[in-house]
């Protein structure tokens, strides 16, 4: 059987992992295998590029007929609907166990639980009113500022929170996870490709916006892998989606203290 080609290779990789976050569909002939979704690792930074150019796409186009709050809403709905909820329902499940467990066994079980409990349902509207007051705060400086506040944040935050695989210690019972692929070991080049991911979006950025962010992402990674050790000695696909969540949020209070013009 004839080898792929890099370039083939590669947007396999891309497309493993644009449906593995989303439900954008993908061709057919896509190759799932496991070691290509532990490599398609490299290209979740992109997906999230992808992801916040639509949601940019939808605020921008709804801001033109409709008032900013509206557009903003509209926006949020665009990339749930884009991901499925994925990381959401991490956030959900990762505030139920922290919050109901008292033991690492407990805090896990109720992790896995499906039903939605008092801390997750706090978790989640919290985040998203904090969300979509942010994003209207920068949307009053300018539509173009809220666009690009959207992309940042949705690249940068799944930059960060899957750059969590590559270091620490994957908590739950891998046979039967179903993010299995993703706890086995990474390879340095998907971790690069990841992270330049993440610096090529900072650099388009003006100086202090985009100092200003890499040092409050990494100071919030420490932050998370700390708390996430400690709760439960590591991570789960829970926690990196939670991570998502906070991780967008911290952007959008970043970008509207610091700006865009400086």
């Amino acid at each position: 059987m004839e080898k792929p080609s890099v370039s083939a290779s590669q947007l396999n990789l891309l497309l493993v992992a644009l449906s593995f976050f989303t439900r954008i569909p993908v061709p057919k002939w896509v190759d799932y295998g496991d070691d290509n979704l532990n490599r398609a690792s490299r290209y979740f930074g992109m997906v999230g590029l992808l992801v916040g150019a639509l949601s940019a796409l939808v605020f921008y186009l709804a801001q033109l007929v409709l008032p900013i709050g509206v557009a903003v809403m509209l926006s949020m709905i665009a990339s749930v609907l884009i991901t499925g909820g994925f990381h959401e329902d991490g956030l959900a499940d990762t505030a139920d166990g922290f919050g109901g467990g008292w033991t690492l066994e407990d805090k896990l079980n109720i992790m896995k639980d499906s039903r939605l409990g008092t801390y997750g349902a706090l978790a989640l509207v919290l985040t998203l009113a904090l969300k979509w007051q942010l994003l209207i705060e920068l949307a009053l400086y300018s539509p173009w500022v809220a666009c690009s506040a959207l992309v940042v944040a949705h690249t940068l935050s799944r930059v960060l929170a899957s750059s969590m695989i590559f270091t620490e210690n994957y908590v739950q019972d891998i046979d039967v996870s179903k993010v299995k692929p993703l706890a086995n070991e990474q390879h340095i080049n998907d971790l690069m490709i990841l992270l330049l991911t993440g610096l090529a979006v900072l650099f388009c950025l003006p100086s202090v916006a985009g100092f200003s962010l890499l040092v409050g992402l990494y100071i919030l990674r420490q932050l998370l892998c700390f708390g996430f050790n400690r709760q439960i000695g590591g991570y789960t696909g829970d926690t990196l989606g939670a991570s998502q969540q906070v991780a967008e949020i911290v952007c959008y209070m970043i970008l509207l203290a610091v700006g865009f013009n400086s």
